[in-house]
C-alpha cells in the first residue's frame, strides 16, 4: 500500500490529487479526540536540511534491504522471541555483507500507559538507538509500527476507527518527535500488515494512514520532509492493486511510497505441514521439480505469477511516481528433508530468492528480506545473531546475485 495535498486514484490510468480541504478535515477530527493527551508539544519550524531527495530517487539509493526480524517486534521484550538484542556490530555485519537498507518492524503499544498512549522513555531511547547504528553505518532505515498485539492491523473496520486514529495520532507524534533529528536515511512506516478486505475497511486503513502523516508533519523539523511510506491492504498485491485507489494526502509533494509483502506461493514459502488441501512445496521453478517426490512439486505461484505481480506493482503505482516497498519475502528453509531431496529443495529455494529481487529490480520495486533470526528448522534466518556471521551463505548469495 500531496498546501497542495496529493493522493493516488486510478482512474482510467490518470493520478489525480485530492483537495487540502480533506486533509483539514481529517487534522480537525484528530484534534478534536478526547481520548489521549497531544503529544505534538514541541513542534519545530520545518527543515530541509538532508532531506532533498523525492521519494523516487531515495528508491534508487536503495539497492537491497533486511529485516531485524522477531526482535524489536518481541512481544515480551526485545530478546523474547530468541534473538540477542541488536548491536551495532550486527549492523556492520549486514552492510558489510552487501544490504544498504534495515527495515525494523516495531512493537510501541507493550511499551506505552493504556490510559495516556504515553510511551516508556527507555524504549524511544533504545530504538532511537538502532536506528542511530544502521544511519552510522549509512545504511537506509524503515521503521514502523509492527503487528504490536493487532490494535491497528485487526480493527480496520469503522467501529474502531476513532479509537485506533487516537492511538495512532498519539504514537506518531511521540515517535516522530523522538526521532525528528535524522536526515532522510529514515523513512516512517504507518503500519505492517492491515487486515483489510473490502472498500469499506481500506477508506478505515486510508484514515489511520492520513492520521499517520497528519502526525508525522505536525512535529516539524525534518519530519516536514520525510519520506513516508504506507502499506496496502493485508499488503497483498492484488488487494492493493483492487482496493488502494489513493492515497493518503500529504503537503508535501513526491515523498510516499507503498507497501506489500509476498510470500509466494504460500505452500513454498510458509507451509509447514500437508493438509487435506493440499500440500507443502518443496520444489520451486523451471528445472527444480522433483521426480522422485512429485507431491511436493509446485503446481502454482511460480515464474509466471512472480512476473505477473511485479508488474502488476509497476503499473499501478511506479509509474505514476509512487515507489513500491516489498517490506516481507522470503522462503523458510526446510532442513527437515535429507539427501537429494534437501539438495534439490536448497537450490530450489536460492533459485526463488534470486528469481524475486530479480523481479523486483526490474519493476521498480525494492526488496527486504524477512529474517527472523537462524533459529532452526523451517527458519528464514540467513545470519546468526549470536556470533554476527553468516549462517546461510547460499541464500544470501542468491539474494544478491538477483541485483544483476
Amino acid at each position: 500500500m500531496i498546501a497542495a495535498a496529493v493522493s493516488c486514484k486510478k482512474n482510467n490510468g490518470e493520478v489525480t490529487t485530492s483537495s487540502a480541504s480533506q486533509q483539514q478535515t481529517a487534522v480537525e477530527q484528530l484534534s478534536a479526540s478526547p481520548l489521549y493527551p497531544g503529544y505534538n508539544t514541541s513542534p519545530q519550524p520545518p527543515d530541509a536540511s538532508g532531506m532533498s531527495s523525492t521519494a523516487q530517487q531515495l528508491a534508487a539509493k536503495i539497492r537491497i534491504g533486511w529485516n531485524i526480524g522477531n526482535t524489536l517486534d518481541a512481544i515480551g521484550g526485545e530478546t523474547a522471541w530468541g534473538n540477542p538484542k541488536v548491536t551495532n556490530d550486527l549492523v556492520r555485519m549486514v552492510k558489510q555483507a552487501g544490504f544498504n537498507a534495515i527495515r525494523i518492524p516495531c512493537s510501541w503499544n507493550q511499551y506505552s500507559d493504556a490510559k495516556t498512549a504515553k510511551i516508556q522513555d527507555a524504549w524511544l531511547n533504545r530504538v532511537k538507538e538502532v536506528v542511530q547504528y544502521c544511519v552510522s553505518n549509512d545504511m537506509y532505515v524503515i521503521l514502523n509500527v509492527h503487528w504490536d498485539g493487532g490494535w491497528l492491523e485487526n480493527n480496520c473496520t469503522p467501529e474502531k476507527k476513532d479509537s485506533v486514529n487516537a492511538k495512532q495520532k498519539a504514537f506518531w507524534e511521540q515517535i516522530a518527535t523522538s526521532l525528528r533529528g535524522f536526515d532522510e536515511h529514515l523513512l516512517f512506516a504507518s503500519a505492517n500488515e492491515p487486515n483489510v478486505g473490502d472498500a469499506t475497511q481500506m477508506n478505515v486503513l486510508l484514515s489511520y494512514h492520513q492520521t499517520f502523516v497528519d502526525a508525522v508533519r505536525s512535529t516539524g523539523g525534518r519530519n516536514a520532509y520525510r519520506t513516508l511510506v504506507v502499506q496496502g491492504p493485508s499488503t497483498d498485491i492484488d488487494k492493493t492493486v483492487q482496493l488502494m485507489t489513493k492515497l493518503p494526502a500529504d503537503r508535501v509533494p513526491n515523498k510516499m511510497m507503498v507497501e506489500v509483502h509476498a510470500y509466494t506461493p504460500y505452500q513454498f514459502a510458509l507451509m509447514t505441514k500437508d493438509e487435506t488441501w493440499g500440500k507443502q512445496f518443496f520444489y520451486w521453478g523451471m528445472g527444480y521439480h522433483s521426480t522422485t517426490d512429485p507431491d511436493h512439486n509446485a503446481t502454482w505461484g511460480e515464474e509466471a505469477e512472480i512476473d505477473r505481480l511485479y508488474k502488476f506493482l509497476k503499473s499501478a503505482f511506479v509509474d505514476k511516481g509512487f515507489p513500491v516497498v516489498l517490506g516481507e519475502f522470503g522462503a523458510i528453509r526446510r532442513t527437515a528433508l535429507t539427501g537429494d531431496n534437501l539438495r534439490l529443495h536448497l537450490a530450489s529455494r536460492a533459485y526463488h530468492l534470486k528469481y524475486v529481487v530479480k523481479q523486483c529490480k526490474t519493476n521498480g520495486v525494492l526488496p527486504f528480506y524477512w529474517d527472523e533470526g537462524a533459529l532452526g528448522n523451517n527458519s528464514f534466518g540467513i545470519f546468526d545473531r549470536r556470533s554476527n556471521t553468516v549462517f546461510d551463505r547460499q541464500a544470501l548469495d542468491s539474494l544478491l546475485r538477483g541485483l544483476n
